[in-house]
């Protein structure tokens, strides 16, 4: 059975936070997806007695609501451990600055393309029919959005435990983005004291959700029966929708990629052949950190210096995934269009600051694992419901293949773009 596994450890300048090796049973969810939903199909069609979905219903729900309860303190954890490494790193070197400028450009812009243009995708291609039915865990009282003054008031909470406890996660990273500031300029002793706290709180956290994913099959199974129920045959022409649609997202990131090493690293067409190796095992490992050894061979055959290379790659595989951001946000756009949630100016832009700093800051985790933990944050700072990524979680394994490749070819477009400033930076009198 196919499995998969915590990539990476999130390390800083004063010492490493290794974090918890997780397993997850990922093409066992997605057959549960499906098991699911034809259950429900023929359910629906023989009469099943109502007793059997409402079974289904508490049993998905206690599921639903147990991913849920980890993604604040998770998120907390992730996000002061990957902003404060991000920012020792920027100590270290004009290397590094660049490398991090590049990378926050590359979130911006995808995310910013995904605001735009994914809307524009689901109005010419509209969600099928029945899709709606993915909302049956959802209150019915999610998906208010704030009007524009109400919008900035909430920037800022008094009480930041009640911030949490009410899941508004727009004022909460922004506390945690200082929160992180604020631990590299402490003494070092008191530093690593605080990050040691939040390594282990991260740690612990991902037991819990490793144990909740666990039973995903489970709850996945008894969530999709009830979808099946009322959607029918729909449900599954709403999922090639969705793999359809969020996948051409992360595409625009793929062609980014190249258009980075082309015109910054000046790498010409070589930057393509070069490239096939990784990609190549980018695919069948869907991996980033699997890849770390073609990435490597690939910056050699673009005659990239071997000290840049060995420096930006295997930083790269552990704080950037530059699909995420483009990506994250055009699944929190497609469930806005199946809750009929319309996103305001005010929020979108939220919405891209939030995605690119969980990216930028989120260690690598599983697929399955990030899923949830970069895609959640965002959905709730933007008045989005969350319930439906309870399923959509399960058909992760066909985007995922877009979000490794372009993160592995961005990784290395990136590298070269890095290597050829340097070189400039050098010939200059």
């Amino acid at each position: 059975m196919p499995l998969l596994e915590s990539e990476s450890t999130a390390a800083s300048g004063q010492g490493k936070f290794a974090l918890v090796s997780i397993r997850l049973p990922v093409a066992l969810t997605f057959a549960a997806l499906i098991g699911g939903l034809l259950a429900g199909i023929v359910g629906g069609l023989a009469g099943a007695p109502q007793g059997v979905s409402d079974i289904a219903g508490l049993v998905g729900g206690l599921w639903l609501r147990a991913l849920q309860m980890t993604i604040i303190p998770l998120v907390a954890a992730l996000l002061v451990l990957g902003l404060v490494q991000m920012i020792l790193a920027a100590r270290v070197g004009t290397v590094a600055r660049r490398m991090i400028a590049l990378m926050v450009f590359v979130q911006l812009a995808g995310g910013a393309f995904a605001s735009i243009f994914m809307p524009m995708l689901l109005r010419t291609f509209p969600v099928p029919e029945g899709a709606s039915a993915f909302l049956a865990q959802t209150p019915s009282d999610v998906g208010e959005v704030p009007k524009v003054l109400d919008f900035l008031a909430s920037l800022v909470s008094p009480n930041i435990v009640a911030a949490a406890a009410e899941t508004a996660m727009l004022p909460l990273t922004l506390f945690f983005v200082m929160f992180a500031v604020a631990i590299t300029r402490l003494p070092e002793e008191q530093s690593e004291r605080l990050l040691g706290v939040f390594h282990a709180l991260g740690n612990a956290m991902l037991l819990i959700i490793g144990w909740v994913l666990s039973a995903a099959p489970v709850g996945v199974f008894a969530l999709a029966y009830g979808v099946g129920v009322q959607s029918g045959g729909g449900a599954f022409a709403a999922l090639g929708h969705y793999v359809l649609t969020v996948t051409a997202m992360g595409t625009f990131v793929l062609v980014l990629a190249y258009a980075v090493a082309i015109g910054l690293g000046r790498t010409g067409g070589r930057f393509v052949t070069a490239m096939l190796p990784a990609q190549a095992v980018a695919l069948s490992t869907q991996s980033s950190l699997a890849s770390l050894p073609a990435m490597l061979d690939s910056a050699g055959r673009l005659g990239i210096r071997p000290s840049t290379a060995e420096f930006v790659l295997p930083l790269a595989v552990v704080i950037f995934r530059a699909t995420s951001a483009a990506m994250n946000l055009a699944v929190v756009y497609y469930v806005a269009a199946l809750a009929g949630v319309e996103v305001p100016l005010t929020v979108a832009i939220a919405g891209i600051f939030i995605a690119s700093v969980i990216s930028l800051s989120a260690v690598s985790l599983p697929g399955s694992i990030s899923f949830v933990v970069s895609i959640g944050p965002i959905a709730l700072a933007m008045g989005v419901p969350v319930e439906p990524l309870a399923l959509l979680v399960a058909v992760e394994m066909l985007p995922d293949l877009m979000r490794t490749l372009g993160n592995v070819t961005m990784n290395v477009a990136v590298t070269s773009a890095v290597d050829r400033s340097a070189d400039e930076a050098i010939a200059q009198p």
